[in-house]
């Protein structure tokens, strides 16, 4: 009800904003001055005087795609009367109710007689007719594909390896935002296709400081429409980080991917590397081929070059045994500090593979000892160590092999409070469901007063990486509330292989398309994946050949 009064409340004020603006124009058009301050009918009156569809009414209401439309029906408004110059064009886009309030109570402002317009009518002259008609193409394939991508499926991009090998770094994705219900945009004021910034000003800015790609003081709350089905265990899911100290505005946040381990009202633990659910061992999907990380060792050194043609990207990073961390790991699993080791991320099947190698001694999976620190990674110029207030919830000894046992809250469960837990409940009871959570004199304050338990008010979810050692996931970021959830991936529509590096990784995989993973399904749990060619063919057919098929139904219509 928020959302709907809070949207109302916007489309009121654009409305009175052009009515004031334009309520004379309409007048001159011989149509009542109250109609410019009417929603729906203020644009259906101008696309009905301007000879273009008047459904189009509808799209002005949107949100993103609305100001689009309402920028093209004021442009046609002004060429109604005689502004059609770009630099009127430029002025009725970037400064809309104050130029159209000058042409509005200008007394030289008349309706143009289409007669008099030599420039667009002549018929010798087809030049201006053919740009009209290329930037009304245009025109409709920008608020076509913004519809689609805010509203039905929007395109996301594979850039790390945090779900290799179910979902490889170089994979595009379609996401359906309608499954689980299409959660409604919460800043309407945005540049279409950009996620929360426009550029990035470089490593040594602040990213706060980037240029954002929305309107942050026009908001409106979280609002989702029903879905048909709810986010289930082993579920692919794209969410926004709940930790993005950037963006406030949680429909901006950075997008991830992970699989759901765990719902609601589920228990989850990692005991050595291995996760379980309600104490029972994972239940892993056909699809789903989990990393870990191995350390291998050989008698000489490997040509892993030679390996990426049939693996693909490996992360490899090898580990000196002159340095600290190599004599962590040599001691640890008992290596020999006289050959060759390399760190490799990579599952249970390609480890038995590995001891085929030439030269092989050992593969040795690669497990923190519990309740210290696991090193992340190593490489010629730092050492990157998970210190244990690192994993959620930061109170704890555990690490990203041993972890939990975790309980994901569930909407409508009571929770107790205390110092004890104040740590693990104070995000979801203040950044996600908007308390306040304070500890005074050994009490726990809800909302300033004392409190020894909290009613639950929305799903939770815990959401891990494929890539098990190679993933910042809910151990490190906690639960992931409801409200994040944006949808679920339907199809790989392009992959390619070698489009991001892996700078810590020695060894990169040549560019090439992976065309067997192109339109194939990511989401099924079935490892025979099913094609969606036929998809790419009909979106194509509707981008390119939608003006063929509106001139011959036309040309239908009129014989």
């Amino acid at each position: 009800m928020d959302f709907i009064l809070q949207y109302l409340f916007l489309i009121a004020i654009v409305t009175v904003l052009f009515g004031i603006s334009t309520w004379k124009l309409f007048q001159k058009m011989g149509k009542s001055p109250a109609l410019a301050f009417v929603p729906f009918l203020n644009y259906f009156t101008v696309l009905k005087e301007t000879g273009n569809p008047t459904w189009w009414c509808v799209l002005a209401y949107l949100p993103i795609v609305g100001p689009i439309m309402m920028s093209v029906f004021h442009v046609l408004l002004m060429k109604k009367f005689g502004k059609g110059l770009i630099q009127h064009q430029l002025m009725t886009v970037f400064l809309p109710f104050i130029y159209m309030a000058v042409v509005n109570y200008s007394k030289d402002s008349a309706v143009e007689d289409k007669d008099d317009n030599i420039e667009y009518f002549v018929a010798e002259d087809e030049e201006p007719k053919k740009k009209e008609s290329f930037l009304g193409s245009i025109t409709f394939a920008v608020v076509f594909a913004t519809i689609i991508h805010v509203f039905i499926a929007q395109p996301f991009t594979i850039p790390t390896g945090s779900m290799e090998r179910t979902l490889m770094v170089g994979d595009f994705l379609f996401v359906n935002k309608l499954n689980y219900g299409l959660r409604m945009p919460m800043r309407p004021l945005a540049i279409p296709f950009l996620q929360g910034t426009i550029m990035d000003t470089g490593e040594k800015g602040n990213p706060k400081d980037d240029p954002k790609s929305y309107v942050d003081a026009v908001r409106l709350p979280y609002f989702r429409l029903p879905g048909w089905e709810k986010v289930e265990r082993n579920d692919i899911v794209v969410f926004n980080y709940p930790q993005d100290s950037v963006h406030t505005a949680i429909d901006r946040k950075d997008p991830y991917v992970k699989r759901c381990v765990a719902v609601g009202g589920d228990t989850v633990e990692m005991r050595a590397g291995r996760l379980f659910v309600n104490g029972q061992a994972e239940h892993r999907l056909g699809d789903a081929e989990v990393e870990h990380d191995y350390v291998l060792q050989t008698k000489s050194e490997v040509d892993f070059n030679s390996l990426v043609n049939r693996y693909g990207a490996l992360n490899v990073i090898q580990l000196p045994a002159d340095h600290p961390v190599g004599q962590e790991y040599i001691k640890r699993l008992t290596l020999d500090p006289q050959y060759p080791m390399y760190k490799i991320q990579m599952t249970e099947k390609m480890a038995e593979e590995f001891k085929q190698l030439p030269d092989f001694i050992s593969i040795k999976e690669d497990i923190a000892e519990k309740g210290k620190a696991k090193i992340s990674y190593y490489d010629q110029n730092s050492t990157r160590v998970m210190l244990p207030y690192s994993i959620f919830p930061y109170t704890s000894q555990w690490n990203e092999d041993w972890y939990g046992p975790l309980t994901i809250p569930k909407k409508g469960v009571v929770i107790p409070l205390s110092p004890a837990t104040f740590a693990m409940y104070q995000p979801l009871i203040t950044k996600y469901e908007g308390h306040t959570l304070q500890q005074k004199d050994g009490q726990i304050l809800l909302d300033g007063k004392p409190a020894t338990q909290y009613t639950v008010q929305q799903d939770y979810y815990f959401m891990m990486g494929d890539n098990r050692d190679g993933s910042l996931d809910a151990r490190f970021f906690g639960f992931v509330p409801e409200t994040h959830i944006v949808g679920k991936p339907m199809f790989t529509w392009m992959s390619v292989q070698g489009l991001f590096t892996d700078q810590t990784s020695q060894v990169q995989a040549p560019f090439k398309l992976r065309f067997d993973r192109m339109f194939k399904a990511t989401n099924t749990g079935d490892p025979n994946k099913t094609s969606y060619w036929w998809i790419a063919a009909l979106i194509l057919t509707l981008f390119f050949g939608w003006e063929y098929f509106a001139k011959l139904f036309k040309k239908k219509k009129d014989d």
